[in-house]
């Protein structure tokens, strides 16, 4: 009874014939637009087959050969920003494994058929043997030990039971190292796909088990044309240049610029849903929040030309528009890398690669601006997209970035500054800069008239009168660096006089047995003292010395000094006794805890801090540092320094002492020694020594 009441509950079964209930006519089925849901352009036109993946060609190459050759691997890692197609890549792996063919006699295949259950299941993301995991919300162990238990089933309708693991980096750590395993040896009829944008993530362990593939951002020109065609299916025509706009907005991936085309189409319809005419950029530019490319480009020549009324105005322009200026001086950034690489490829002017503007107008300024003014700008451009970032006002920053800019157009470059320099008293002073280069042109002039005040002197007879002899050195960046030859030159030798300081160890080296009668001239100072231990050919004895060493007191034959605690023991004795050997009992050495003089080495470094100040005092020098924060000042060389970066010694009056032919003339005096008559000479103890 109770099954006949269930039998009446039961509907009734809609006839097969085209007659509805009670062989009533059917209404007509009509599907209203809005009832039917929209599939955005990312996933409309999601590439199917391994011929419509574009900009991939290595990969797809190798993906063929591999389904040939019978030799898939079973575990691949697929890599790349995001948008150039990983998943979808994956997903085309797993339905070449799978397909039957329409036939169902197909085996594994790089060209699936796309018509047999496995390829529409899995087309259509309800196949139950290809499993797909986000492992940026399962990251966990006990997700990867349901993979693991999974793999242990036989597929229950496809060939191949297939796992994509997307974003596999963001597994932890006991995860990586419980797949390890498995994924080292799976069973036959597993396959593994990881995708992940972060491969430095990836534990190499996991990677040296996986077949590797690296997919590449798509080019841009690459990008244009793939968007055109998809929107002349869409029935919307672009132009070139807003399809460029696209390409470049969608830096490399498909999928962010078929979204961004999606955007671009609805904006472009029609009160009725319809278009009218053709796309073109500003509309995409205004869409993107750009300023409009021929903007930027005149922009870019205001801006080169040092006209910072004309290029605060554009960018007023552009601000109006609603552009994002920070996002203006990126576009400058870029366009710079553009004209710079026109300058260093004139081929590219060519390609078809860069639209029709940046190989026109850009080839243009690559033929006119040098290489020099071209990475000063860069230079500026970088540092002064992240102050915008910082800033409280992004327009006021913008701007004044915009006015520096302009200003360093006038500037002189550091070859232009190398040629002012170099040239005559009265061609350097001359105004040859642009506008606003008045400033730089006053203070080459200052530096020559400085350096002509110098005590450097031309000879009589060489025809020429005083000329500045200034060296720059380029440095990192587009700096300069002043030689210390350029503030601190020194006469030619053949033009010097003879100066009683020169003289400080006369007549012979030091010989032992070198078959000649000649001498040292015994140690004036505490310098020459060290520097005869270093003709004495002690260099490891020399650096204890000029490092280690303080003078208390030079008072021949009493010599006291203070040495460090780190130099070695007996220092002092292996003084005494170099000293014994050439000039017996004239010094003896004894050691003081008095304080005492800096050593050699910290008395020339003093010097060295002294002229680097000099040098950065000059005129031309500040001018420098002004324009190119980043520059330093090199270490100045100094000519008229000793080797221990000191000036000359200045002695008491030189006292020539003669005794004929076989007593070598002693050109010295110590500091505090009297003046010596002939009998004393002779007579005394100093002259039996000589």
């Amino acid at each position: 009874m109770s099954d006949h009441s269930h039998e009446d509950d039961d509907l009734p079964v809609p006839p097969l014939s085209d007659g509805g209930f009670f062989d009533s006519p059917p209404p007509p089925v009509t599907a209203s637009p809005a009832t039917v849901p929209y599939r955005v352009l990312a996933r409309k036109y999601r590439p199917t087959t391994l011929d419509d993946l574009i900009g991939q060609d290595a990969t797809v190459r190798i993906l063929r050969r591999a389904f040939e050759l019978g030799r898939v691997a079973h575990a691949f890692m697929l890599t790349g920003v995001r948008g150039v197609g990983k998943t979808t890549t994956a997903r085309i792996i797993a339905r070449g494994l799978n397909c039957v063919g329409p036939d169902g006699q197909g085996g594994p295949t790089a060209d699936p058929c796309g018509v047999c259950p496995n390829c529409v299941a899995i087309l259509a993301d309800r196949h139950p043997d290809v499993l797909e995991m986000d492992a940026a919300s399962r990251t966990g162990v006990d997700d990867v030990r349901e993979i693991i238990e999974a793999t242990r089933f036989r597929p229950m309708q496809a060939r191949m039971k297939v796992f994509i693991i997307d974003e596999v980096h963001m597994l932890s750590r006991n995860a990586f190292n419980a797949l390890l395993k498995t994924l080292e040896e799976p069973p036959s009829q597993v396959t593994f796909i990881f995708a992940t944008t972060e491969l430095r993530k990836v534990p190499v362990t996991v990677l040296s088990r996986c077949q590797r593939f690296d997919l590449r951002r798509v080019p841009q020109d690459m990008l244009a044309a793939h968007f055109g065609k998809i929107a002349e299916k869409e029935g919307v025509r672009f132009s070139d240049d807003a399809l460029s706009l696209l390409a470049r907005a969608a830096d490399g991936s498909v999928r962010d610029g078929l979204s961004l085309l999606d955007q671009a189409i609805a904006q472009g319809e029609g009160a009725g849903g319809e278009h009218h005419g053709t796309v073109e950029a500003p509309l995409v530019a205004d869409m993107l929040g750009l300023a409009d490319r021929g903007m930027v480009f005149d922009l870019f020549e205001t801006v080169m030309a040092g006209k910072a009324g004309d290029a605060l105005e554009i960018s007023a322009q552009a601000y109006a528009r609603g552009a994002d200026l920070g996002v203006l001086l990126t576009d400058l950034l870029e366009l710079i890398h553009t004209v710079s690489r026109l300058k260093a490829i004139p081929a590219l002017r060519e390609s078809r690669e860069l639209p029709e503007a940046e190989r026109l107008r850009g080839g243009a300024f690559a033929d006119s601006l040098g290489v020099a003014a071209l990475g000063r700008a860069w230079q500026i451009l970088l540092k002064g997209i992240s102050e915008v970032e910082a800033a409280p006002d992004r327009r006021s920053a913008a701007e004044m970035i915009l006015i520096r800019l302009c200003h360093a157009s006038t500037l002189p470059t550091p070859e232009q500054l190398v040629r002012r320099l170099s040239q005559s008293p009265a061609q350097a002073g001359a105004p040859t800069s642009p506008s606003g280069g008045g400033g730089t042109v006053a203070m080459s002039a200052a530096m020559t008239s400085s350096i002509q005040s110098s005590p450097v002197q031309s000879s009589s007879n060489s025809g020429g009168g005083d000329e500045p002899r200034a060296r720059l050195r380029l440095i990192a960046n587009g700096g300069v660096a002043v030689e210390s030859g350029d503030v601190f030159p020194t006469p030619e030798p053949e033009l010097r006089e003879p100066r009683p300081s020169d003289v400080v160890l006369l007549h012979a080296e030091a010989t032992t047995g070198a078959g000649e009668d000649e001498r040292l001239s015994p140690p004036r100072s505490w310098r020459e003292m060290t520097a005869f231990v270093s003709r004495m050919r002690e260099p490891m004895l020399h650096g204890l010395l000029r490092s280690g060493a303080h003078l208390v007191r030079f008072a021949p034959p009493e010599v006291e000094l203070r040495l460090q605690d780190d130099l070695p023991p007996r220092t002092d004795a292996r003084l005494q006794a170099l000293l014994d050997n050439v000039f017996p009992g004239a010094f003896r050495i004894s050691l003081s805890r008095a304080e005492g003089e800096p050593t050699l080495d910290e008395q020339g470094a003093e010097i060295i801090a002294l002229r680097r100040a000099e040098v950065r005092d000059q005129p031309l020098v500040r001018a420098i540092l002004a324009v190119f924060p980043d520059a330093v000042v090199g270490e100045p060389r100094d000519p008229t320094l000793d080797d221990y970066g000191l000036p000359p010694e200045e002695h008491d009056e030189v006292v020539t002492l003669g005794g004929g032919d076989d007593v070598p003339d002693l050109e010295f005096s110590p500091l505090d020694a009297d003046f010596l008559n002939e009998d004393d000479m002779r007579g005394g103890d100093f002259a039996g020594r000589a």
